[in-house]
């Protein structure tokens, strides 16, 4: 493990942990890569977590937030120690709160968390792909009355720019290259595929 992770890079943070891994993998999105970002087993990891969070807080104070959303899963370990940590930084408190999928690719804020156009409102995320769970987050938000002024995540692997309208912040990039099944050089060599997190 990292003797020092304040000192080390998002992508050394990955490989430390194990997350960053390598064989033939069926993907969220349907597409196969060779490479793999196993956010978990960064998370599993409280020293990881806490510094990952520190620097998300750090990104995103200079909107002084009152409220962070996550999307689940990840989002709700996130959420909470982004809050933690602003608490900290801005001397008062701040709420983390998560979105959990409802049906039809949307997300809510349920729990009967309070929200208001007074709130300023930031999201995390932690693997920036396609945008489709920051897009629903933002929908839930704007659905319980608020108005989500930034966004941070860990990484960003996105392939063509996620238009949310506002400041959106990577803590790092790393890039994954993939393709459609039909176009897989894994595939074509008759390598085994794996869903992620199916075990």
């Amino acid at each position: 493990m990292l003797a020092d992770p304040a000192a080390a890079s998002i992508e050394e943070i990955f490989d430390a942990a194990g997350a960053l891994r390598s064989g033939h993998f069926l993907l969220k999105s349907g597409r196969h890569s060779h490479r793999y970002l196993e956010k978990f087993a960064v998370l599993q990891y409280p020293s990881l977590a806490v510094e990952i969070c520190r620097r998300l807080a750090g990104a995103l104070a200079p909107f002084s937030p009152t409220l962070v959303v996550g999307p689940t899963t990840g989002g709700v370990l996130l959420a909470f120690e982004t809050a933690r940590q602003l608490e900290a930084k801005l001397g008062r408190q701040v709420r983390g709160v998560f979105a959990e999928p409802m049906e039809r690719g949307r997300r809510a804020l349920r729990r009967g968390w309070p929200v208001s156009a007074d709130d300023s409102i930031v999201l995390v995320d932690d693997i920036l792909t396609t945008g489709a769970s920051l897009f629903e987050t933002v929908e839930a938000v704007r659905a319980a009355g608020g108005e989500p002024r930034a966004a941070a995540v860990i990484v960003d692997r996105s392939t063509q720019e996620v238009p949310l309208g506002f400041p959106l912040t990577a803590l790092g990039r790393i890039e994954i290259e993939s393709w459609a099944a039909d176009a897989c050089p894994s595939c074509a060599a008759g390598e085994p595929v794996v869903k992620p997190g199916s075990s």
